[in-house]
């Protein structure tokens, strides 16, 4: 047992559906359309430390689909993991917690999404893979940015 004391632990504990909606503003009348819609995707992700060694990471989805003004179907959902993290250095956290627990819950999140928007009695939303670790870089990117912003304003 003494082997594993400062070993690096990384665990799931948990995935769950953490909130799951969708609304037909226009139903049933929006079923008559023929037409292909535009659909909006939103996407973030957030994480927090829940008790010494475990974290909460959750992926959330907006999916709006559109014909023109009207509304055909607004589909949203958040999903959760409670993950296991001992003995990282620091320095990786930020990356496990924004890159890695979001690549494992988005699957889940995609397979939620479609599942809804069928159940809606609407053809599949098959969402894209995303690249979570270029959005985790642009965010720091950004906030490079915004803070020598600041910098040079406070100056």
């Amino acid at each position: 047992m003494s082997d594993a004391i400062g070993q690096p632990v990384f665990a799931v504990e948990k995935f769950y559906v953490v909130d799951a909606s969708l609304e037909i503003p226009h139903a049933p009348q929006i079923f008559l359309e023929r037409e292909t819609p535009q659909l909006q995707v939103e996407l973030s992700n957030q994480h927090n430390q829940l008790e010494n060694g475990l974290y909460h990471t959750t992926v959330k989805v907006t999916v709006t689909a559109k014909l023109k003004d009207k509304v055909m179907f607004l589909v949203e959902a958040t999903q959760g993991g409670v993950f296991r993290i001992e003995n990282l250095p620091q320095e990786d956290m930020d990356i496990v917690l924004n890159v890695t627990c979001p690549n494992m819950l988005f699957p889940y999140l995609r397979e939620v999404i479609s599942d809804l928007v069928v159940r809606a009695g609407f053809p599949p939303v098959i969402l894209n893979p995303v690249n979570f670790e270029a959005l985790y870089q642009q965010r720091n990117n950004a906030n490079n940015i915004d803070q020598a912003d600041s910098a040079q304003i406070t100056q």
